[in-house]
C-alpha cells in the first residue's frame, strides 16, 4: 500500500509519502504497550517515527493560570510553548475535530505514523485481540494486515503475530508495509 492513495497520507512537509500503521483493539487489550515497544524496533531498524493518539475523552494538556492558557482562553486560535529541549503546539477547534487526515498533514516526514485509535479510518491495521477480555474481534468488522494476540485465535483470517515479540512484529510490518531502512544520518 505505498503510494498517495487514501491509505498513506501525503504530509504537508513531504515530497513523498509516508507510510501509516493504524494499532487497533479494545481498551484494555495492550495497543499502548505494544506501541511503545514497536517506536524503538522500527527506529532500531532505521525507520523515523511519529505517533498519534486517539482519546475517547476530553483532557487538558495547558494548565489554568499558565500564560499559554490565558492566551487560548482570550481566543488564541493556536499557542506555541517552547524551550530548548521541545515545543507543544495548543490548537482550539471551535468546530468538528479534525480528522486522522488532517493531524497527519501536521506532522514533520517520517517514515512512518503509528496511530493508536481512528479505528475507522482507511488505513492499514494491526489489531491487539485478547480473548480473555470477552471481547468480540473488530477483524469481521475492519480489514487488517495482521492480528498480534497472546494466545490461540480461531477463526482469523489474517496473520497473527505473537503479541509479546514486538520486534518479529515490526520485521512483519517492515516487509508488509514495504518499508526501507533509512540511512542513518550523523550529526
Amino acid at each position: 500500500m505505498r503510494g498517495c492513495g487514501t491509505s498513506p497520507r501525503r504530509s504537508r512537509h513531504l515530497s513523498r509519502c509516508v507510510q501509516v500503521l493504524g494499532i487497533i483493539g479494545w481498551s484494555g487489550s495492550g495497543k499502548t504497550t505494544l506501541l511503545t515497544a514497536l517506536i524503538p524496533c522500527f527506529m532500531q531498524r532505521g525507520l523515523r517515527v511519529s505517533t498519534i493518539k486517539h482519546a475517547h475523552h476530553r483532557f487538558e494538556l495547558d494548565q489554568p493560570g499558565k500564560d499559554s492558557y490565558r492566551h487560548r482562553q482570550a481566543g488564541a486560535q493556536e499557542v506555541i510553548v517552547a524551550n530548548d529541549a521541545q515545543f507543544a503546539l495548543f490548537h482550539e477547534h471551535r468546530g468538528a475535530a479534525p480528522g486522522l487526515a488532517a493531524l497527519l498533514q501536521r506532522l514533520e516526514p517520517v517514515d512512518l505514523v503509528l496511530v493508536e485509535g481512528f479505528k475507522g479510518d482507511p488505513v492499514p491495521k494491526l489489531e491487539v485481540y485478547r480473548p480473555e477480555l470477552g471481547r468480540p474481534p473488530l477483524w469481521p468488522e475492519t480489514a487488517m494486515l495482521a492480528v498480534a494476540a497472546d494466545g490461540a485465535v480461531q477463526d482469523c483470517p489474517y496473520p497473527v503475530l505473537p503479541l509479546n515479540r514486538p520486534a518479529a512484529i515490526a520485521d512483519f510490518m517492515m516487509k508488509r508495509l514495504a518499508l526501507e531502512p533509512q540511512p542513518s544520518v550523523e550529526g
